[in-house]
């Protein structure tokens, strides 16, 4: 059995830190490879040190002195390694990046380095191999990743070895330029190197025993999601839920590997398990709910709408023109309404509403803004009759009013639409009705 482990900032933020990641690993000897992040905060008021870097980084390209925030990220390391016990110097490896942030070597090298250096402590502490994986992690000229030679490489590499350290966030281009992720740099390094090597697991370790049905800030003290599916995730992900980006799901995906969050400073907790398909059935009729505030609505009112071919195409391609994704379009036979980011939309609300009287010479057009968007996400809905009901029950008792609701054909969802001033309360009152109550 093979198990890819990854492990993010806040759980290698310190000596102490490394040492329940080492007690987590050796515990398991499937923990075969593993993908550290850079260190994160120690406490509320620390920094991070990939944001050291880039303070860092950023007098360098102004030409000026940055010996002395260069020493402090160096001592945040040597803390650790002190800490540990281990017989290592990091001084050649802070020479060559003075002498690359001199050269202007660019914020993509700058940032990487946080991981870089994590994984060489924490392949010397576990005795492991390290592999830089600006020699494994290929991107293109334009900064895209290239799966195909990765995958190729990363699994001829790792063929013949058995432990290795492999740094998250970054790889670099083909001519060997150090290039990152935009987003879940880690996360998606831990999922590419499962993939390579065909692992029965990839175990996402943080600071949270995986995820939870509701945002914690919202319901206090919400209760623990067992099983997620991929999709169910992506759904969460791109509502809000972040406990995992949901571009780290696709590697793993292609190859049906679940994935296990868990928790650094709680490795007793089952966590959750994100897998492809499952007849377990959910604890509650829904999975989780999530949510985003800042949206605004374009009402679109014509006499015989549903008669006039190609109306939807001219009306979104005016939004397309602007430069504007949008994100819902319900409809009824003369009314179509389209919601966007209110920060997107409102430079180009005139340039948008001229647009759409030109395209199809509506009767009225109606904005309203600030409203908010909210999830409720549950492979269980589908086989539950009157979901929405009792949605629509649960907000009139809290006298939530509701603006919108759009639900996917796959049953796996529903978008309710409500103002920003009645998120909270939306969320609180599904939560109640669908966890705490369970009619």
């Amino acid at each position: 059995m093979k198990k890819v482990v990854k492990f993010g900032g806040s759980s290698l933020a310190s000596a102490a830190q490394f040492e329940k990641v080492g007690d987590i690993i050796r515990a398991d000897a499937n923990r075969k490879y593993v993908v550290p992040s850079a260190p994160g905060k120690r406490h509320s008021k620390d920094t991070k040190v990939t944001d050291m870097l880039y303070t860092t980084y950023a007098l360098a390209e102004e030409d000026e002195d940055f010996s002395k925030e260069l020493k402090d990220i160096q001592g945040r390391y040597q803390e650790i390694i002190d800490g540990l016990q281990l017989k290592l110097s990091l001084d050649k490896e802070f020479e060559k990046i003075e002498d690359n942030f001199k050269k202007k070597a660019g914020s993509n090298y700058a940032a990487s380095r946080g991981e870089y250096l994590n994984g060489i402590i924490m392949a010397n502490y576990l005795g492991f191999e390290f592999i830089d994986a600006a020699e494994v992690v290929f991107f293109d000229e334009e900064g895209n990743f290239i799966a195909d030679k990765t995958d190729e490489v990363l699994s001829k590499r790792l063929k013949k070895v058995e432990y290795a350290v492999i740094p998250g966030f970054y790889g670099a281009k083909l001519d060997g330029t150090v290039h990152t992720f935009s987003r879940g740099g880690s996360d998606i390094t831990g999922s590419i190197v499962a993939k390579a090597v065909h692992a029965d697991v990839y175990e996402n370790w943080t600071d949270v025993s995986g995820f939870l049905v509701a945002d914690p800030r919202i319901i206090s003290n919400p209760k623990g999601i067992d099983t997620i599916t991929y999709r169910e995730l992506r759904e969460l992900s791109y509502m809000g839920a972040s406990v995992l980006h949901e571009d780290a799901i696709f590697p793993v995906r292609k190859v049906g590997i679940p994935i296990n969050i868990k928790n650094t400073n709680a490795p007793e907790d089952n966590g959750s398990w994100i897998v492809e398909s499952t007849c377990q059935r959910p604890k509650y009729v829904i999975t989780g709910i999530a949510g985003k505030k800042g949206f605004c609505s374009i009402n679109i009112d014509k006499d015989m709408m549903n008669s006039e071919i190609g109306f939807g195409r001219k009306v979104l391609q005016v939004f397309e023109e602007n430069g504007i994704s949008f994100e819902h379009t319900p409809s009824g036979i003369d009314t179509m309404t389209v919601f966007v980011h209110q920060s997107e939309f409102s430079e180009k609300e005139q340039s948008v509403l001229a647009g759409i009287h030109k395209a199809v010479n509506p009767d009225s057009i109606e904005l309203e803004a600030d409203l908010a968007l909210v999830a409720v996400v549950g492979r269980g809905m589908k086989a539950t009759r009157g979901t929405a009901g009792r949605i629509f029950s649960a907000l009139a008792h809290a006298n939530v009013n509701v603006k919108m609701i759009d639900q996917g054909s796959s049953e796996l969802n529903i978008i309710i639409g409500v103002r920003n001033e009645d998120f909270e309360a939306a969320i609180k009152a599904i939560y109640a009705i669908f966890v705490e109550i369970q009619l």
